[in-house]
């Protein structure tokens, strides 16, 4: 009799060890699911934002970037006396054509024509920030050499990140094949964001289908009239600086002035 209880007891103890270590098990599954899950969600979210950066610097086309990171700074005085440079009213544009110089690395001279009844708005901060020397010292940041055949420029931190400190929108005078002629001049914005334009502009040096997205095309603000073989030969036909079909310029392109009248 007394051997039976004893088992009984063993058999007991084993049962409550097994439960015990049933629900330790039980809670220790619950807290790996628990913190899979809260991982699993991190990193979706990490990617979510590392796709949305790269989307926004890489998109298809001109654009700029989001993202600041001050280096190179206008050389003039702003435009208005709270020390920042503010967005003009369209009517600057007077509903008529310009005319001009973009002048860059002090040797090749674009003949430039803006058309201020197609694109009020861009046309009108282009010239506020031509004749206040916003552009002058800045850098043409990059060149694409496929598919796309673009020059860049306009962009005070120097990396397609920077713009005057205001953005604008929507967008203005795109083509309806999207189709870009050799010569054109327009404006570069985010992927996707109709209002982003600011200071950054594209020179189209050889004919390019540009396609639209979610905010439509690009504004276009004129057209390089002469000197785009002088482009071509000391700029374009020199490469990228690590050979890619899309990077800063081999060489190094600045804008001595931009002036028009």
């Amino acid at each position: 009799m007394a051997a039976r209880k004893t088992n009984s007891r063993e058999q007991q103890q084993r049962l409550r060890s097994y439960q015990a270590r049933q629900i330790v098990h039980a809670q220790a599954g619950a807290r790996r699911r628990r913190d899979n899950l809260i991982w699993s969600i991190v990193g979706v979210v990490v990617i979510a934002a590392a796709i949305v950066t790269q989307l926004a610097y890489t998109g298809i086309g001109p654009k700029t970037s989001p993202t600041a990171s001050p280096s190179a700074t206008p050389t003039a005085a702003p435009t208005d006396a709270t020390g920042q440079w503010s967005l003009p009213d369209p009517t600057l544009a007077g509903g008529r054509s310009w005319t001009g110089q973009l002048v860059l690395n002090g040797n090749v001279d674009l003949g430039v024509t803006l058309d201020g009844a197609a694109a009020p708005q861009a046309v009108s901060s282009t010239i506020s920030l031509a004749d206040g020397g916003f552009y002058n010292g800045l850098s043409c940041h990059r060149l694409t050499t496929a598919g796309i055949y673009v020059l860049q420029c306009g962009d005070p931190n120097g990396n397609g990140s920077g713009g005057p400190g205001y953005s604008y929108g929507p967008v203005e005078n795109a083509p309806a094949d999207n189709v870009y002629p050799a010569g054109t001049l327009a404006m570069a914005r985010q992927s996707g964001n109709g209002d982003s334009m600011g200071s950054q502009f594209f020179i189209v040096y050889q004919d390019s289908t540009i396609p639209a997205d979610a905010a439509g095309g690009y504004t276009v603000i004129g057209q390089i009239t002469s000197g785009l073989d002088a482009l071509q030969s000391s700029v374009v036909a020199q490469g990228t600086a690590d050979g890619s079909q899309d990077g800063s310029p081999a060489v190094a392109t600045t804008i001595t002035s931009f002036q028009v009248q």
